[in-house]
């Protein structure tokens, strides 16, 4: 079993909280806007992480991060990619990769908008973690925390903080 925490759009800075709600995760996935190679050194200190790239990320950043992650984690597949919309709103990206690798989980991020919905049509479940930094829109900061044992993705958790 790898307990996973899960966050996006940090924009150079990470809630306080973060440390102690990650200290019982194996990784950390960031799925993109990670803002600065100082944030992800952070994350990477707490526990090891996993990251893409976003859109305001610069070459730094881009330098050592990938546009997508794909990979297994116990016996899920798994799908990272920024700007990915959710189900029957998929980026094209996001549709090419799906019909090309068929992940049993796939992660976006950019919308700063917590959604975690189950996709019939591609029989995936679909996470957004919504928003970790200040940076944005959003009202509240959210961040997760669940586990991956075999094919089961479970013990989902979600940490909301208010926006100072």
């Amino acid at each position: 079993m790898k307990r996973i925490g899960l966050l996006s759009d940090t924009h150079g800075s990470l809630p306080e909280k973060a440390t102690d709600f990650f200290a019982s995760c194996d990784e950390i996935w960031h799925a993109g806007d990670i803002g600065n190679l100082e944030t992800a050194k952070t994350l990477s200190g707490i526990k090891p992480l996993r990251a893409v790239y976003g859109n305001i990320d610069g070459g730094d950043v881009r330098s050592f991060y990938p546009e997508y992650q794909l990979f297994d984690c116990e016996s899920v597949k798994v799908l990272i990619l920024h700007i990915g919309g959710y189900p029957g709103r998929y980026s094209s990206r996001a549709v090419n990769l799906i019909k090309t690798h068929r992940p049993a989980l796939f992660i976006s991020g950019h919308s700063h908008i917590l959604k975690v919905i189950y996709d019939n049509k591609n029989q995936l479940l679909h996470m957004n973690p919504g928003a970790a930094g200040k940076q944005g829109f959003h009202q509240v900061i959210t961040l997760l925390r669940f586990s991956i044992e075999g094919k089961d993705i479970k013990e989902l958790e979600i940490l909301e903080l208010k926006r100072h």
